[in-house]
């Protein structure tokens, strides 16, 4: 997986990178994703990098309730487990809102490795 990843110039940290901080946030194309993007630089040919992801729920959360050196109790921040999906380059700027075409079979093959 990690050379079709570094064939398209896109590496484990951009991933990272576009999930935390996402210039654009949409729903996903299959149940209970979400896509996040990011422009990349490139001037004569615009384009984006998408990753669709999943956010994990697990039973029950745990948060840090120790005592810090004032006494108070501080909290950890806890975030969400994901699973990313997809990631991949969007040719040109993809319209805002608007979902795009996509064939049922790929629809299926993504619901098929969702569960």
């Amino acid at each position: 997986m990690k050379g079709k990843m570094v064939y398209y110039g896109i590496s484990e940290s951009l991933i990272k990178r576009i999930v935390r901080f996402p210039k654009r946030k949409e729903i996903g194309v299959a149940e209970k994703t979400v896509a996040v993007m990011q422009p990349a630089s490139n001037k004569k040919k615009p384009q984006e990098i998408w990753v669709m992801y999943q956010e994990l729920v697990k039973s029950r959360e745990t948060i840090d309730e120790s005592k810090n050196v004032f006494g108070h109790s501080s909290f950890a921040m806890v975030s969400k487990p994901i699973r990313v999906i997809s990631a991949w380059r969007y040719p040109g700027i993809s319209p805002v809102g608007k979902s795009i075409p996509i064939p049922e079979e790929i629809l299926h093959e993504l619901d098929d490795l969702i569960e």
